[in-house]
């Protein structure tokens, strides 16, 4: 099955042609798009994507969609590569659908406030043995991202892992009512996008909209020690979790320099990623893979080939010899604590410095939420930098508190720079935890060891 215009049946108004015609694959952006390609034209905001039709053909698209409420210019009447449909964005979703139900891979979906991709890099490692598997790259993890993500799955493809990301209600329902997954995963319920939905619990909602699409005889699994989610677990659904309630349990945690070891169902497990909360996320994979059908040493064998997306919780050579863990992708209060603890039990480092940022899209609450992360600051963390005008809240409650760990802040990134290069040292292990918009990287940019 490749991508053709039978995936538009019935969608197309206008110049459907007579005979299928087949694609390299889809693009909605002139900047990447390749030979071969159909093109859609998406409409946003502050852009039209019908304005760089005539661009796309000319680098070599074969075709381009085209929203019938859009006028035609006068340098494209005659372009019979044009595919009128009511609503490029509705036909591009339904193209996605349409190539599932025609190819028919094991769809795996994950959401969950923090996690997600982590979650989706273990199910990669785990789920290889399958056979052909392919995953949502990058962050293509909404109403747009996702179906562009199946569009380039290969036809042959047996597993697709979907990320699936929301800023609001409806969104998770609409996505999981595109792929109807056969497997859903909720990692947990943090505090991202408390500015949108108000509350936990409406966080909670949104993201269990992942069941709404979820086959007739698909699987969900939970995180069972979240209480947000307990009303929702019903028969048939798997929770996951360290309570011994749960109905799968991590038994036997053990951490080591490199990372974990842990036990489910009688078997033990090991992973090379540092951070507690990372075991849960394996867990979610190994549970998922069991569930599958691979066994028990399938699933450890390849726990040890895991790739991680950047900047989770990612080692980093710094400057005279310091560790740097650049985990600075995303944060949530909950994340970021999660991100401290790790720190904290980070070994064989005699000094441990916390560069902590703004964490974003937390609404009237904002303040009381950075404040709260002074809670995880204390030994054996040697120094905190806060960094960011949402940072001086944490910089704040500190000062309130009378911590007795050293701590400075600063509102640009340039001055915290400068200062951290100074406590670099080969006993010094450095965190960077902050939301993707600070942009928090830059920093670890200029403090990573030079090459050669």
């Amino acid at each position: 099955m490749s991508i053709s215009t039978q995936l538009l049946k019935g969608i197309i108004t206008k110049n459907n042609p007579s005979a299928p015609l087949s694609f390299t694959g889809v693009s909605t952006d002139t900047r990447t798009i390749q030979e071969g390609n159909l093109f859609v034209p998406l409409i946003g905001e502050r852009f039209d994507g019908h304005d760089y039709v005539e661009q796309a053909l000319s680098k070599g698209a074969q075709a381009s969609l085209w929203a019938t409420s859009v006028p035609v210019p006068e340098s494209l009447k005659n372009e019979d590569r044009l595919l009128f449909v009511n609503d490029t964005l509705f036909a591009l979703q339904a193209m996605a659908k349409a190539y599932l139900r025609q190819t028919e891979p094991t769809v795996v979906a994950v959401t969950g406030s923090n996690g997600k991709t982590t979650v989706k890099d273990l199910l990669y490692a785990t789920l290889a043995p399958l056979g052909s598997i392919y995953k949502t790259q990058g962050n293509y993890n909404n109403h747009i991202g996702l179906p562009l993500t199946v569009l380039s799955m290969p036809a042959n493809c047996q597993t697709l892992i979907l990320e699936m990301g929301m800023s609001g209600l409806g969104e998770i329902e609409l996505l999981s009512k595109l792929a109807t997954p056969d497997i859903a995963v909720v990692t947990n319920i943090g505090e991202s996008h408390l500015e949108q939905l108000g509350s936990r619990e409406n966080i909670a909602k949104a993201k269990m909209e992942i069941a709404l699409g979820l086959k007739p005889t698909g699987v969900l699994f939970l995180d069972g020690d979240e209480p947000l989610l307990s009303h929702y677990v019903k028969e048939g659904v798997q929770t996951v979790g360290f309570s011994s309630e749960n109905k799968i349990v991590i038994h036997d945690l053990e951490a080591r320099e490199d990372g974990y070891s842990f036990t489910i169902d009688e078997h033990s497990y090991d992973i090379k990623l540092i951070g507690e909360h990372n075991v849960k996320n394996a867990a979610y994979a190994v549970s998922v893979a069991l569930h599958l059908g691979l066994s028990p040493e399938q699933v450890a064998r390849s726990l040890e080939r895991v790739a991680i997306s950047k900047m989770r919780l990612e080692k980093i050579e710094g400057q005279k010899g310091a560790l740097l863990l650049n985990d600075a992708y995303n944060a949530s209060p909950t994340s970021m604590k999660a991100a401290i603890k790790t720190l904290k039990a980070y070994p064989n480092y005699e000094k441990k410095v916390a560069v902590l940022g703004d964490i974003y899209e937390l609404g009237i609450d904002e303040e009381a939420l950075h404040r709260s992360v002074a809670d995880e600051i204390t030994e054996p963390i040697t120094t905190a930098v806060l960094v960011g005008e949402k940072g001086q809240w944490i910089a704040d409650e500190m000062k309130r508190r009378g911590s007795n760990i050293p701590f400075v802040s600063f509102v640009e990134k340039e001055e915290a720079t400068d200062y951290i290069e100074g406590l670099l040292d080969g006993k010094t292990v450095v965190l960077f935890k902050a939301s993707r918009g600070l942009e928090l990287e830059s920093i670890v940019d200029k403090l990573k060891r030079e090459e050669g």
